[in-house]
């Protein structure tokens, strides 16, 4: 189970699918680096061995006999800005490290003397066979982390709480972007329902695997609509909309609208939404079951918004949000 802290709920930047990958290890004789940052939970297989001895699913150093110590080197996607770390042992009783420690660098190489490290998580202690959260206050962003081991031993995941920090660059406002995405800074705020699916799934690269990777709400038995509010990774002009149903078949949303603004507050501000300067984006649409649903010509011509209120009526799934336009110069 997921050890509870406000930072998780976050978007993890250590996901595969975000284009995150484990570039180094000093050792991985029992278990591989690449298990590290896996997005499901870990599990126990009582009878499962390999060649190297005993299958674990996670990181696994064999036992150290020089002296140092064991680390890591994952690189994110995008840069990021960390806001917390879970460190899950599950199933490591016996062959966890004693004590880790978590560095951070915003570099093109991690090796080297050009990289500069800063350590995020001092050394500290920790406990086999649960999950420790550590927050972070620190506000750089960084594209390269350092997980060491004192002095080896395993763990089974790492995530990595944050939210991405795209660096814009003075080409970028001449093309077009998805300026929902997570890879372009892109968040999901807050929602009235997600009962059975997480909406932050909305944003996430690719289609949905399945209908548990989209946002779901539970069968509205009262008057009214579901909806869902995003803060765009730039301020821009919206004119190009994809809705995807993927995977839902008997529960998608009859229709959906979209309402844009512009705030001047901090998306981690908690705020009353409803007191922003909502603008019709586009007008209510029908939707269908399992399909990519594109609308353009729709799309009511606008000021730049860096916020999107997406109505589903009255209630259903939807597998990814795509909201493409060109960045504005406020």
């Amino acid at each position: 189970m997921t050890a509870e802290h406000p930072f998780t709920e976050w978007i993890n930047l250590a996901q595969p699918r975000l284009g995150a990958t484990v570039v180094y290890a000093t050792d991985e004789f029992f278990a591989s680096k690449e298990r590290l940052i896996k997005p499901e939970p870990p599990v126990f297989i009582p009878d499962k061995y390999d060649e190297h001895g005993k299958w674990m699913d996670g990181w696994e150093s064999r036992r150290k006999r020089d002296p140092g110590h064991d680390y890591c080197i994952i690189r994110l996607g995008s840069p990021g800005i960390i806001r917390g770390f879970e460190l899950d042992n599950s199933h490591f009783t016996g062959n966890y490290p004693p004590a880790i420690s978590i560095d951070g660098a915003l570099t093109e190489s991690w090796s080297g003397e050009q990289c500069t490290w800063t350590e995020l998580v001092p050394q500290q202690a920790v406990e086999g066979d649960r999950q420790h959260c550590f927050p972070i206050t620190e506000s750089h962003p960084w594209n390269h982390l350092r997980l060491n081991l004192y002095p080896d031993g395993g763990v089974a995941r790492l995530r990595v709480y944050g939210q991405v920090k795209r660096l814009w660059k003075d080409h970028d406002f001449q093309i077009e972007h998805d300026l929902a995405a997570i890879g372009n800074g892109g968040r999901v705020l807050c929602c009235n329902d997600m009962h059975y699916g997480h909406m932050s799934n909305l944003i996430a690269p690719g289609r949905g695997i399945n209908m548990g990777d989209g946002w779901e709400t539970r069968r509205r038995r009262k008057p009214g609509n579901d909806w869902v509010i995003l803060a765009l990774g730039h301020s821009g002009i919206i004119d190009r909309v994809e809705i995807d149903t993927a995977h839902f078949k008997g529960n998608y949303p009859e229709s959906c609208s979209l309402e844009g603004a512009l705030s001047d507050a901090d998306p981690d501000d908690r705020f009353d939404h409803a007191d922003l300067n909502w603008k019709p984006l586009l007008p209510q649409a029908g939707l269908g079951p399992d399909q990519i649903h594109t609308f353009s010509t729709e799309i009511q011509q606008h000021a730049p918004v860096n916020r999107i209120r997406l109505n589903i009526y009255p209630d259903g799934g939807i597998s990814r949000i795509r909201l493409f336009g060109k960045l504005a110069q406020l």
